[in-house]
């Protein structure tokens, strides 16, 4: 019996396929065609917007709030196609179990926060990031973009 994967998309990955781009996409196809979930967690869906926020909050000129909002709104309808995996309690117990990793301290909060979601979802990353995620024990990582 085959195996499906569910591929939960870091920001740094969600981000290039909002733009369309082409090698994403194409990763992007090939595991839907196969069967497989990509999905992306809260903590990803946070930062998009906080992103599409903190633009909107720094324009300085009104062209610029104008542009930064269309921004967001095409953000927001993008996010809505996804299902978006939420931390929940199995999260919360992989998330005490990294912060007790004495190893992973220079590992980033959110990033924590993210791989707490893969690992209680036995998913598997699609990030850039791999310098922090691959310290993760047991996580699994693959590079989409690069």
């Amino acid at each position: 019996m085959e195996k499906w994967i569910t591929y939960l998309l870091d920001t740094d990955t969600l981000t290039p396929l909002f733009y369309k781009n082409p090698k994403v996409a194409k990763h992007f196809k090939k595991a839907i065609d196969a069967g497989n979930k990509v999905e992306t967690t809260i903590i990803s869906r946070i930062e998009m917007l906080r992103g599409r926020c903190d633009f909107l909050l720094k324009a300085s000129t009104g062209h610029d709030v104008v542009k930064s909002q269309q921004w967001l709104k095409q953000t927001e309808i993008f996010l809505s196609q996804w299902l978006i995996i939420p931390f929940d309690d199995a999260a919360a117990t992989q998330f005490y179990i990294l912060r007790e990793n004495k190893k992973l301290r220079k590992v980033g909060h959110a990033d924590l926060l993210i791989a707490s979601i893969v690992l209680a979802n036995q998913a598997v990353l699609v990030s850039r990031n791999l310098r922090h995620f691959k310290q993760v024990p047991n996580l699994k990582v693959v590079n989409w973009v690069d």
